[in-house]
C-alpha cells in the first residue's frame, strides 16, 4: 500500500502539532515555513489540559510539563483593587491547571519529537497551489533538493495571512479591531504573582494580563500600544527580552477544506488573546486532522472543527466586549459577578472547566 504523503505549511504549534501526529503514524510529511529559521519570538503561551492530553501520545506533553509554570488561580483585578481570585483546582482532574511556558519553547519540544521522523525545511515559501481529485500540486521558492511538489494532501497552518487559504480561494469573514494590542516580554524580580494568571480590568475599558513563563520571566499583554505602561500592578522589571504591538482581528474561514487541502489553526481562525485559545485550538484542529487523515474520514474534519472553531471565536469575543465594556452599568455588573464567583465554591469549579477544558 503506498504510504500517504503530506505538506504542512507553517512551522508553529499548529503546523508542527499535525506533522508530528502524523508522523508518528507513519506518515510521510514535510514542513516547510517561509521563515528563515526558527523563531525565537513567542505569541502564544497558555497551555491547557487538553492541549498536554493530546499531545501525551507523542511525548511532548511530558517534557512541556517538566519546563513549563503551573498556575492554577487566576486574579482578577479593577486597576489595583484584587476582586476575585478563581482557583482551577479540579480534584477529579488529572490536570488541574494552565501551565505557562514560551511559545518557542512549546515549538522546540514538538521539533525534537518530529526530528525522530524528518525535518522542517525553512526558507521555502509556498507560491502556488492547484489540485486534482487525486493530488496536489505546489511551486514553491527556494524548495531544498529532493523536496516532492506533488502530495496527497496539504494543511495550511500558514497564520492570519495564510497563503494556502488565499490560494485555494477560502474567504476568511469577519473583521479587523481599531487599535492596537501589545506585549512585553520581560524578566523582573518581582512579581506579587509568580504562579497565577492575572487580569486587570483598567478605568479607560482597557486591559492588562501578566503570564508567568519562567522563574522570574513574564509574559504582560495589553490592549493599549504599551503594555508595561498599562499594567495598574508594581513589577519590577529588571530586562526586557522583547516588546512590539500588533492588531487583532476576528475572523473564521468560511470552510477549513477544499478538495485535498485543509485549514488549521490561525489560518482557519482567530480571536482576541481574551480566553488564551488561539494556540490551544490549532493543537486541537492538528491532532483531530492527522487523526482523520490516517483513518480515511477526512471529508467530516471542516465540519466538526469549524463547528467548535466559530463557538469558541464567538466566546472569546463576548467576553472580550464584557471586560473592555465602558458602560457603567456593564461594568457594575461585572464586578459583582466576579465577587460572586469569588465566594462561590459552585461557581468557581464551572469557571475553572471551563477555563481549563471547554
Amino acid at each position: 500500500m503506498k504510504q500517504m504523503n503530506v505538506l504542512v505549511v507553517g512551522a508553529g504549534p499548529t503546523g508542527l502539532t499535525a506533522a508530528v501526529e502524523l508522523a508518528r503514524r507513519g506518515v510521510n510529511v514535510d514542513v516547510i515555513d517561509k521563515r528563515e529559521a526558527a523563531s525565537g519570538w513567542s505569541r502564544a503561551v497558555g497551555i491547557q489540559p487538553l492541549s498536554l492530553e493530546l499531545l501525551r501520545p507523542s511525548g511532548v506533553a511530558g517534557a512541556l510539563l517538566e519546563e513549563g509554570i503551573r498556575f492554577q488561580f487566576a486574579k482578577f483585578y479593577r486597576e489595583k483593587e484584587l476582586l476575585a481570585t478563581m482557583p482551577f483546582a479540579l480534584p477529579d482532574k488529572e490536570l488541574s491547571f494552565i501551565l505557562g511556558l514560551a511559545q518557542d519553547r512549546t515549538e522546540i519540544h514538538l521539533r525534537d519529537a518530529l526530528e525522530r521522523y524528518g525535518r522542517v525545511h525553512y526558507g521555502v515559501e509556498l507560491e502556488e497551489v492547484s489540485q486534482d481529485e487525486e493530488q496536489v500540486f505546489v511551486t514553491l521558492e527556494n524548495s531544498p533538493q529532493g523536496l516532492a511538489t506533488s502530495f496527497d494532501f496539504l494543511i495550511g497552518a500558514d497564520g492570519v495571512r495564510s497563503r494556502v487559504r488565499e490560494q485555494v480561494g477560502i474567504s476568511y469573514p469577519g473583521f479587523d479591531l481599531q487599535g492596537r494590542w501589545s506585549i512585553a516580554d520581560v524578566n523582573a524580580d518581582y512579581w506579587v504573582h509568580p504562579d497565577a494568571l492575572t487580569i486587570c480590568q483598567l478605568a479607560d475599558g482597557n486591559l492588562a494580563f501578566v503570564v508567568p513563563l519562567e522563574s522570574n520571566r513574564f509574559r504582560v499583554i495589553a490592549s493599549t500600544a504599551d503594555a508595561l505602561a498599562a499594567l495598574p500592578l508594581r513589577m519590577n522589571v529588571t530586562s526586557i527580552r522583547r516588546a512590539g504591538d500588533f492588531s487583532i482581528s476576528i475572523r473564521v474561514a468560511e470552510s477549513f477544506q477544499k478538495g485535498r487541502v485543509f485549514l488549521a489553526g490561525d489560518a482557519a481562525h482567530c480571536h482576541s488573546p481574551v480566553g488564551g485559545r488561539g494556540m490551544n485550538l490549532g493543537i486541537a484542529d492538528a491532532v483531530e486532522l492527522a487523526r482523520r487523515l490516517v483513518d480515511g474520514n477526512a471529508d467530516g474534519y471542516s465540519d466538526c472543527r469549524h463547528k467548535i472553531g466559530k463557538a469558541i471565536v464567538g466566546k472569546s469575543e463576548q467576553a472580550r466586549k464584557i471586560l473592555t465594556a465602558t458602560n457603567p452599568l456593564i461594568r457594575l455588573g461585572t464586578y459583582g459577578v466576579m465577587k460572586l464567583v469569588d465566594r462561590s465554591p459552585f461557581l468557581q469549579r464551572r469557571v475553572a472547566m471551563q477555563a481549563l477544558y471547554d
